[in-house]
């Protein structure tokens, strides 16, 4: 099991943004919603500093459980950014509740310290990657918000998000297809450093098969909401069977080598 040395400067905000997810997810029916948005706040800039004190470090380190992290960071960030155009979205203590876990994550398993690059460039390719990620991140929170409304409404229970079905289905979409592009362009990155860095080339490893499966799926998804108007129940499991995929893809394979089998990633 490999658990962090960070210091102090990095433990704390990490402790203490764990600490205020906890609070919003089992108080937050409780407190006032200036209370929350407050708090929110908080722990959203808790978290970010987190995140830039352990990526700061020296040697910088990344792993299955910093993506993660950055996930739920990116997650909450476009969330905070959505609710100031929609006051009417709740999901707080929902995503709260993945976000306690995540940091806590991050903490214990630091991941390996990141090789000399090769190219400049290489960090764009991280960075689509992890983009991508917290994009679908924030689809699948919606495909959740937009099936929870639905069986509310079959059931015929008074929603818990006011905003209309529809809309939170074109929301979801706009996520979907924005994370399709940036996935694209992370294999297209991935093609080149693939190239750059072996000398046989394209390299078939887990990550790769695992992240080819979930961009087909999110094209077919696609595809079919714009020639055949897919949507409800189908439409959402297919989002779900991406953003497993490429949760396999990266975070699957990273968490196999570094904490069951303790290896240095290649």
């Amino acid at each position: 099991m490999i658990l962090a040395t960070s210091p102090w400067w990095s433990t704390a905000p990490a402790l203490a943004a764990a600490l205020g997810y906890l609070v919003l997810a089992l108080g937050s029916q409780r407190l006032e919603r200036r209370a929350i948005s407050a708090l929110m706040l908080l722990v959203w800039a808790l978290h970010g500093l987190a995140l830039l004190a352990a990526l700061g470090a020296t040697p910088a380190r990344f792993g299955f459980a910093t993506t993660l992290s950055v996930t739920a960071w990116l997650v909450l960030t476009v969330y905070a950014i959505e609710t100031r155009l929609y006051p009417q979205l709740a999901t707080r203590w929902t995503l709260a509740g993945l976000g306690a876990p995540a940091v806590l994550l991050a903490l214990l398993f630091p991941g390996q310290a990141l090789p000399a690059l090769l190219s400049g460039w290489l960090p764009l390719h991280w960075a689509l990657g992890v983009a991508s990620y917290g994009l679908l991140g924030v689809a699948v929170a919606h495909a959740w918000m937009m099936q929870r409304s639905d069986q509310q409404m079959r059931s015929g229970q008074a929603s818990s998000h006011v905003l209309p079905l529809l809309m939170l289905e074109r929301i979801t979409f706009r996520f979907v297809a924005a994370a399709f592009v940036l996935l694209t362009l992370t294999l297209l990155a991935g093609v080149y450093f693939s190239w750059l860095l072996h000398a046989s080339g394209w390299a078939w490893t887990h990550k790769t098969v695992f992240t080819l499966l979930s961009w087909a799926v999110l094209g077919v998804l696609l595809l079919g909401r714009w020639r055949y108007g897919w949507r409800g129940g189908r439409a959402v499991r297919m989002l779900y069977l991406a953003a497993g995929l490429l949760l396999l893809g990266y975070v699957g394979s990273r968490f196999v080598i570094e904490v069951l089998l303790q290896r240095v990633p290649a």
